[in-house]
């Protein structure tokens, strides 16, 4: 097994079975090639460096276009709520990207600099709702322990493999349908996250980390009273929810797309290997230049878990460097909505399952049964 602490952190993604055997093929070329191990760590270095012109520039054509957003939305509320609901929208697809930027931040990989990136984690934290260190120990957690069903359920999107399902309780059955539904999932869920959840440590969290959860609100209700004073209670309302709506419902169907498809990658134990997992088990999500742009690269997924020291701007340039990261098959905007009907892992076949699964589980299992009591029935006379 590789030792993840050994390795730099982060990895690509791979995508829904859309094309089987190409996948297949990728995933034997992968495995055979053990040498490759060695390799990818070579080629990562050179673009785990950060570039303090890109950062910068990133900033500006962020933030600063997230601020400006914010200010046409001021000067438009005496004029139409038809032009101040697109300019919501508009600023809640920059606060998606804002979110990458957090995101790195949190990775040390946005600048070289550590105070830096300490200070616009923080700014970018305040923007998405997000406390700084808390997340960043949550979320590397996900990075050291993604595809590994032994250490399942900080930072990652609930997952049962279909054995758990059949032998749960009918009300933790039915609270996995529920958390698993589209609707709660990409609408509901992004909500309480960032309003609720993400205002509470989480247990077992260290003192600095649950200390910048109470600083983060603190900061949130000084910026909260300040803008109420500047739009008013209701617009301020209105117009945040909307933003946080909308950045939410894509961060969240970005983040599930990235490690839940049909062949995704999850092992036990002393089967759970880092390279693997990374390149394996995180999808590399194919989008348009726009949403590429909004979404800050972060469909490179694949390249992201195989070293999370890659900065977000050069992702592609990593992708690209090397066939061998190429051999992750690509996920379209199209093909990724079948992952939106798989629902649980099996083991056995080792591919996420819908419902429809489940039931024709159920089936061979109770034929199974049936065929051992008869082979159990003692002969007639």
């Amino acid at each position: 097994m590789t030792d993840a602490a050994s390795i730099p952190q982060g990895g690509p993604e791979p995508t829904t079975s859309a094309e089987p055997l190409q996948r297949g093929a990728a995933i034997a070329a992968w495995k055979v090639a053990a040498w490759k191990v060695a390799a990818w760590k070579v080629i990562v270095a050179k673009y785990q460096q950060p570039h303090a012109g890109r950062a910068t520039w990133q900033i500006v054509n962020t933030v600063g276009s997230y601020l400006a957003v914010w200010i046409l939305i001021y000067l438009c509320l005496d004029v139409s709520w038809f032009l101040i609901v697109p300019l919501s929208v508009l600023a809640g697809g920059l606060l998606v990207r804002i979110f990458i930027i957090f995101h790195d931040c949190g990775h040390g990989s946005f600048f070289a600099s550590r105070s830096a990136n300490t200070f616009w984690g923080f700014v970018t934290g305040l923007l998405t709702w997000t406390p700084y260190y808390h997340w960043r120990g949550e979320h590397a957690i996900h990075h050291g322990a993604t595809g590994d069903l032994d250490r399942r359920g900080v930072g990652d999107v609930w997952t049962m493999t279909v054995q758990e399902y059949l032998d749960s309780s009918r009300w933790k059955r039915f609270s996995y349908r529920l958390a698993r539904n589209p609707f709660v999932l990409f609408v509901i869920a992004p909500l309480v996250l960032f309003l609720i959840l993400q205002r509470l440590p989480r247990p077992g969290a260290k003192e600095h980390e649950r200390r910048s959860v109470w600083e983060m609100n603190l900061a949130l209700i000084a910026m909260v009273v300040g803008m109420i004073l500047i739009f008013g209670v209701l617009p301020f309302i209105v117009i945040q929810l909307t933003i946080l709506m909308v950045a939410g419902a894509a961060g969240v169907w970005l983040f599930y797309l990235q490690h839940q498809f049909e062949d995704a990658y999850w092992e036990r134990g002393e089967d759970w290997d880092y390279s693997d997992a990374a390149m394996l088990g995180s999808s590399f999500l194919k989008l348009p230049k726009v949403l590429q742009w909004f979404s800050g690269n972060i469909g490179f997924h694949h390249i992201h878990h195989l070293s999370p020291r890659i900065p977000n701007y050069n992702l592609e340039r990593c992708h690209h460097s090397d066939p061998m990261f190429q051999e992750v098959s690509p996920m379209t905007l199209f093909s990724s909505l079948r992952s939106l009907g798989l629902r649980l892992w099996d083991e056995s076949s080792k591919k996420l399952v819908g419902w429809r699964h489940l039931r024709q589980h159920k089936k061979a299992a109770k034929q199974d049964q049936t065929d051992s009591d008869r082979d159990e029935d003692p002969p007639g006379p």
